[in-house]
């Protein structure tokens, strides 16, 4: 397959063409051709628990009948705060606040 997308750390002009991935299922990725593919990068940071846990993907779908995403400039929710009292509860004493990032760099 020739994307046209530029995928990162792959060497293009050598490599074979990129596997078209159709379905996700626990620790596997699940290739055009049915093929499972242990998965053991865990898309490199987010996939821990594996693909699509069903308790994972129960909570996601009850968040999003209440609200999808709200920006935190200016605005809060209350699984926000719960999980940051949380946090707060168990981190070391003194701190006061948390910081939710999307990324390692911006976290830094």
């Amino acid at each position: 397959m020739n994307s046209p997308v530029w995928h990162p750390f792959t060497q293009h002009g050598l490599e074979p063409p990129i596997k078209r991935i159709v379905q996700t299922d626990g620790a596997c990725l699940i290739d055009e051709d049915g093929s499972r593919i242990l998965d053991a990068i865990s898309s490199w940071w987010v996939i821990t628990h594996g693909h699509r846990h069903p308790g994972i993907m129960k909570a996601i779908q009850a968040a999003c009948e209440t609200y999808d995403q709200i920006i935190f400039a200016e605005y809060t929710h209350e699984p926000a705060e719960a999980l940051a009292r949380g946090l707060l509860e168990i981190a070391p004493a003194g701190l006061q606040h948390v910081f939710y990032s999307d990324s390692g760099s911006t976290c830094v």
